[in-house]
C-alpha cells in the first residue's frame, strides 16, 4: 500500500521554475567555469556574497540507531567504534550552546540518533529547545521521523528549523537505505511544514551515485513547495565498518558542480557545506563559496565525524574576506549587484 503523502510541497511552487531531472542534468553539463559564474550571479541577486551563516551542530543523543543508512557510523547495525550515549541533560547542552554563540554561531543544531523520538522523549526535547532559544540562538533539530503532533510540539517549544534530509535521489535511495522509504521522509517534511517550521533538507554526495542520480536528488529538493530554507550538501565521510566505507572517490569538481546547481535551482535557500568539509582544501572550499555556498558548520564535531577547526575556519574566512552573517549584512539589494 502506497504511503499517503502529507507534503503538498512535492509539487513545484507556482512562483518558481519546475526542474525536471533532464533540465538539472543539463545544468551539470554546463562548462565548469561558466556554471560557477552563473551560480555566482544568482547568489548575488539574493545574498551578500561575503556573508557566511555560521551554525554549530551538537550530537545530543549518539549511537544505537536501528536504521541501516549505509553511510552512518551511528547505526547499531555496524561496528564503527561509536559509543552509544543517551540523551544529554539540558545543562550540558546549554553550556555548549553558549560557547557556540560566543564564537559567532547564530544557529544551534541538535542531532539525535533515533529512527524517531518516542512520546516519552518529547518533554525533555522541548525543555532543551526552550533553553537554547532563551539565549538568543536560532534552533534546529534533527530527530528522525515524527509522529503526528510532534512537529507542533517542537514549534511551540521554540524550534525554528527541522532537518530531515532526502539524502539522495529517489532512484538511488534503495541502494543506501532499506529501513525507511523515500515517502517516509516526505511525510515527515510535510508534518514539519504544516506545523510552520522552516525546513533544512539536503543530502550526501559521493555515495556511488551517478550524475543523473545527483541531478535527480537536486530536482527533488528544488521542486519542494516551498523550497527548503536551508540545503546542506554533504560529501560522504567514509567510516570503516559502514557499507559505504569503500565508495568510489568523487572528483572535487563534481562536488563544486553540485553546489553550483543547488544554488541556481534554489536561489533563495542557504546552501551549506556540511559533512566532509574537513577533507576539503582551502581552494575547493573557496570554489564552493564562489558557486553559492553561504553557510557552514562551525567548530566542534559534525555529529560523530570531524569538523573543521574554528581557528582554521577563521583563517580561511579572513583570507577570502568573508564575514559571519548578521541581520545587518545578510542581503545585497538586487539593483546594486554588479555583474
Amino acid at each position: 500500500m502506497k504511503t499517503t503523502l502529507h507534503l503538498s510541497s512535492i509539487t513545484p511552487h507556482p512562483q518558481t521554475e519546475y526542474w525536471s531531472v533532464c533540465k538539472v542534468e543539463a545544468l551539470f553539463e554546463t562548462p565548469f567555469l561558466e556554471l560557477i559564474h552563473r551560480a555566482a550571479l544568482v547568489h548575488r541577486q539574493h545574498f551578500n556574497p561575503q556573508a557566511i551563516q555560521l551554525s554549530t551542530l551538537m550530537s545530543i543523543k549518539t549511537g544505537g540507531c536501528p536504521e541501516d543508512c549505509g553511510y552512518c557510523p551511528q547505526s547499531a547495525r555496524y561496528q564503527t567504534g561509536v559509543q552509544k550515549q543517551e540523551l544529554l541533560n539540558v545543562e550540558d547542552i546549554l553550556a555548549k550552546a553558549k560557547i557556540a554563540k560566543s564564537r559567532g554561531a547564530n544557529r544551534f543544531c541538535m542531532g539525535a540518533a533515533w529512527r524517531g523520538p518516542k512520546p516519552k522523549d518529547m518533554g525533555k526535547i522541548k525543555e532543551i529547545i526552550a533553553a537554547v532559544k532563551s539565549i538568543g540562538l536560532e534552533t534546529c533539530g534533527t530527530f528522525g521521523m515524527l509522529e503526528d503532533g510532534m512537529a507542533e510540539d517542537l514549534k511551540d517549544a521554540g524550534l525554528d528549523y527541522y532537518n530531515h534530509n532526502l539524502d539522495t535521489s529517489p532512484e538511488h535511495y534503495k541502494n543506501v537505505i532499506g529501513t525507511r522509504g523515500y515517502d517516509d521522509r516526505l511525510n515527515t517534511l510535510g508534518k514539519v511544514r504544516s506545523a510552520g517550521l522552516k525546513v533544512c533538507c539536503g543530502g550526501i554526495i559521493g555515495m556511488n551515485e551517478n550524475r543523473k542520480e545527483r541531478a535527480g536528488f537536486i530536482a527533488s529538493l528544488a521542486n519542494l513547495d516551498p523550497q527548503p530554507e536551508s540545503v546542506p550538501i554533504n560529501q560522504l565521510v567514509k567510516v570503516e565498518g559502514t557499507p559505504l566505507a569503500d565508495a568510489a572517490e568523487l572528483d572535487w569538481t563534481e562536488f563544486v558542480r553540485t553546489v553550483a546547481v543547488a544554488r541556481i535551482t534554489m536561489p533563495t535557500s542557504y546552501v551549506r557545506l556540511s559533512a566532509g568539509r574537513q577533507g576539503m582544501s582551502e581552494e575547493m572550499q573557496a570554489m564552493c563559496f564562489m558557486a553559492g555556498a553561504n553557510s557552514i558548520f562551525y567548530g566542534d564535531k559534525l555529529l560523530v565525524t570531524g569538523n573543521a577547526d574554528e581557528d582554521v575556519d577563521r583563517i580561511l574566512m579572513a583570507k577570502l574576506d568573508l564575514e559571519p552573517e548578521t541581520a545587518e549584512n545578510r542581503y545585497v539589494p538586487t539593483e546594486n549587484v554588479e555583474n
